[in-house]
This record gives C-alpha cells, structure tokens and sequence, in this order.
C-alpha cells in the first residue's frame, strides 16, 4: 500500500467521522457522554467485523474493503472530537461536524502536493 492510498483512507475516515457529528446535531442532540458512548459503541463492532468488512470488490480501481478495513475509525474519531468539546449544542456539533469533513477533504485535495514533495525528497536523496 502507497501512501495515496493512505491519503483517500485519512479521508474516507474524516468524512465518516463527520456524519457521525453531523447526523446527532442535525437530530438536535447535544455533545454529550451519552454521545460519546454511542458512537465508540458504533466503533466497537466495526473494529471487531473490520476483517470481514475487508473482502469487498474492486469498484473504479479500487478496493472497497480498504475502506470498509477503516470504517471503524469514523466514529471513534467522532467521539473523540465530542467528548473534547462536551456540552456543545446542537449547531455546535453540526459545525464540529463540518470543520471535520473540511479537514477530510483538505487532505484529499492536497494529495498532488504531497506527490510533489515525495518525488523532491526521491530526487534530493537520490532513492
């Protein structure tokens, strides 16, 4: 695995984790331990079933299970940002929400760039 691919799984993990803050505040759920508790119990049977979740077909050159290996990580990422800003209302969480999915695609977008700075560091080193 390159590290393009760990780029797209970063993303696919943020933009997870940012439907796990948005779903709850668009509902009109506060941050809270019960929140918190709910998403890690989300995160629990997906880490348990993430070998299973691996087989999956290669869909437009890529391998659905990649993903399905790091579907966990959405919510144990949501519950994270939750429980660090507890008692955040609803619009809160939907703006949390969003600044996650930004950061996701950010990094998404930035992919080129660090292709760039790979092949400067291939070519300073000479590798």
């Amino acid at each position: 695995m390159d590290w393009r691919e760990e780029s797209v799984r970063v993303t696919f993990a943020l933009l997870v984790a940012s439907v796990g803050l948005l779903g709850p505040g668009l509902a009109g759920i506060t941050a809270s331990l019960t929140l918190v508790a709910v998403l890690f119990g989300v995160a629990g049977p997906l880490f348990f079933a993430r070998d299973r979740l691996d087989a999956g077909p290669t869909v437009l050159g890529r391998e659905v299970g990649a993903f399905g290996r790091v579907l966990w990580t959405g919510p144990a990422i949501a519950a994270v940002v939750c429980l660090a800003f507890l008692g955040a209302t609803p619009a809160e969480l939907q703006a949390l929400g969003g600044l996650v999915g930004l950061v996701g695609m950010a990094n998404y977008f930035l992919r080129p760039v660090y292709r760039v700075g790979s092949v400067l560091v291939r070519r300073v080193s000479g590798t």
